[in-house]
């Protein structure tokens, strides 16, 4: 099968268990880009996750980068395409659906349970992908105390992204 034939059956298939977005497949995508079928390395599939949090743009633009490292613009659109057109379909139809409900009790615990199960998906993304991309003790502490600032205190993101960056370029993580 060829690599292109591959990488759409393979995210399309992702896309229709992507509960809460691409950063509720993290983990599964992470498995198969860096372990299964070695498009890229570890360090690689950080870099591109890095690019994408960062960048304005939906979340799934890791899938894109992924897909132009694996066959360049091309790449990039199938990977895209693929990411994009299964659960846009289903959400059209499952939408359809729960706007056809008249009970709005019924209606409010589809949308509670959604939501639940969106926000525990990404958050289980993010523990894999913290125990799989941290191999160092102050990527670790780094980890928590993002964690921790995130909770507890109401710093704007982009303050811990200069924070990371900086530790980064002094070698420390």
């Amino acid at each position: 099968m060829s690599m292109l034939l591959s990488l759409f059956l393979k995210l399309s298939a992702f896309s229709l268990i992507a509960f809460g977005g691409v950063n509720a497949l993290l983990p599964v995508l992470f498995n198969l880009a860096v372990t299964q079928e070695h498009w890229i390395d570890v360090q690689t599939f950080s870099d591109y996750f890095a690019i994408a949090q960062a960048a304005p743009g939906p979340n799934f633009m890791t899938v894109t980068l992924l897909g132009w490292h694996v066959d360049g613009v091309i790449g990039a659109l199938v990977a895209t395409f693929a990411i994009a057109w299964p659960s846009s379909i289903l959400i059209f139809y499952l939408q359809r659906l729960i706007m056809g409900i008249e009970d709005p009790l019924k209606k409010k615990s589809i949308q509670y349970a959604a939501a639940a199960l969106a926000i525990g998906l990404v958050l289980s993304s993010a523990w894999q992908i913290s125990l799989q991309i941290n191999h160092s003790v102050a990527a670790y502490i780094l980890t928590i105390a993002t964690i921790a600032i995130t909770f507890f205190t109401r710093w704007h993101p982009l303050y811990l992204i200069v924070i990371g960056a900086a530790l980064g370029l002094l070698g420390i993580i």
